[in-house]
């Protein structure tokens, strides 16, 4: 008897894989799930079934994938009529060995939403388990506002569903929730990846709050924001994604090749650290720092349009892949064969970014000086501390928005530490901005020195 967490770093999903006897089960696979059928070879099982907890919206689910590799039959909610699989329904039952899996309809983060209860028929029938899908988190519950109109309704669903399905399984189950902290799908996670509904029902700020009523006004005032790449993401999940096979090796090109590309439309994305392409960076380029792939790409790529990536090393570049295809950007044209300098000795042109740190920030912004102070960070931590005069724009909105900003009037761009201000910076400077400077440090710099400009006032 086993079960093993898979976690994809970056947009922080989780995924489980659990086996008895001589089959497995998983839930909520990943798009690339080889790892899985290697689990699964390593236990001497075969995977039979596949679960979905919901319809992602966040990554391309790998059900089908799986299903092509192992034959499993797929499983989800009844509430929305998905273009693949089976439905369940509450009570339904499996039993893997001696493990049983019992499904709940747990609907609030999504309708159709489902929770799977794991018991070991060896030891009675107290629940050992709960796969919770978006319904409960460590530290959290599940956001409520992806079903636009019926956001009072979803939050009266899952107060519903974690009240009177989930807790009521008592305070011993072991959490196996779908993502961890760094995950869009919720703000407050827990870092720890294990919990009960014990701990959680003592320490969980939301399970705190047990008025019905109260609860639902507090999930209804919260402020998420939702990445234009969901769209693709609920179209792909509810219809079944393309199958994806091998992952794509990118080819590499030469710089001629690269001017080429970008020229006929493709996109550069530099995937280098703020400090490398504030340095030096080719013309046009999007710098997206490789850890924050996952978070932001899904705001700023566009499905359809070919990608030319730029990374350090072969590891990097490995990486940026997966990311990008669990996103479902498949479009990768190949990568920059020997970087930027590569592409200076090509005796090309190449940008840079001006650096300030946050002292000399705050004495510009002491003595008045004309500028623009571009914060993109999101808006509950500008509401919590910014510095005076700053100017809030969501850096996932930034393309939209760039026409309200002067591109006569220097900018500096600002965030939490200076790698989200980078990304603002790249998309400033190939929409034509020159004086652009970038805040390396940011609020955390401001903090360390106790900046005079900082404002803690309520936004």
């Amino acid at each position: 008897m086993f079960l093993k967490k898979i976690k994809s770093e970056g947009l922080a999903h989780l995924s489980w894989i659990f086996g008895d006897g001589n089959e497995a089960f998983v839930v909520d696979p990943r798009r690339d799930c080889q790892v899985y059928v290697d689990i699964a070879a390593s236990q001497g099982v075969h995977i039979t079934r596949i679960f979905e907890t919901h319809r992602n919206e966040d990554y391309v689910i790998g059900s089908l994938e799986l299903s092509r590799l192992t034959g499993a039959r797929i499983h989800h909610g009844a509430a929305l009529d998905f273009g693949y699989g089976d439905s369940v329904t509450e009570g339904d039952t499996f039993e893997c060995g001696a493990l049983r899996l019992e499904i709940l309809e747990t609907p609030g983060h999504t309708p159709e939403s489902i929770s799977l209860v794991l018991r070991d028929s060896n030891q009675g029938d107290t629940p050992v388990g709960v796969f919770t899908g978006d319904a409960l988190f460590i530290g959290d519950v599940g956001r409520t506002d992806l079903v636009s109109g019926r956001e009072r309704e979803m939050a009266e669903a899952l107060y519903d569903t974690l009240f009177n399905k989930l807790l009521p399984l008592g305070d011993q189950t072991l959490i196996y929730p779908a993502h961890g902290a760094g995950s869009v799908c919720g703000e407050n996670m827990a870092s720890r990846e294990f919990s009960t509904l014990g701990h959680e029902r003592a320490h969980s700020p939301m399970l705190q709050v047990q008025d019905r009523e109260r609860f639902v006004r507090k999930k209804m005032e919260e402020h998420h924001y939702q990445p234009r790449y969901f769209k693709k993401m609920e179209e792909y999940n509810l219809e079944g994604p393309p199958l994806l096979g091998p992952l794509p090796v990118p080819r590499p090109l030469s710089a001629g090749e690269v001017a080429k590309r970008t020229e006929s439309g493709a996109l550069l994305l530099d995937l280098r650290s703020p400090e490398a392409f504030a340095s030096s960076f080719i013309p046009g380029s999007l710098s997206i720092p490789l850890d924050l792939l996952p978070a932001y790409g899904g705001y700023l790529l566009e499905y359809g349009r070919e990608l030319v990536l730029l990374t350090d090393t072969q590891t990097e570049l490995d990486l940026a892949v997966r990311h990008l295809i669990r996103m479902g950007f498949e479009s990768i044209a190949g990568y920059a064969k020997g970087g930027l300098t590569a592409w200076q000795s090509s005796g090309r042109d190449y940008g840079s970014v001006d650096a300030i740190d946050a002292g000399a920030l705050n004495a510009r912004l002491e003595q008045g000086e004309e500028f623009t102070l571009l914060d993109v960070r999101k808006i509950t931590e500008f509401r919590k501390v910014r510095l005076k005069g700053a100017r809030h724009v969501f850096l996932g909105h930034l393309p939209d928005e760039i026409g309200q900003l002067d591109r006569n009037m220097p900018v500096v761009t600002f965030c939490g530490s200076g790698q989200r201000a980078i990304v603002a910076a790249s998309i400033l400077k190939a929409h034509g901005f020159e004086d652009v400077a970038n805040a390396f440090g940011s609020m955390a710099a401001c903090e360390a020195l106790d900046c005079s400009m900082l404002d803690r006032s309520e936004a």
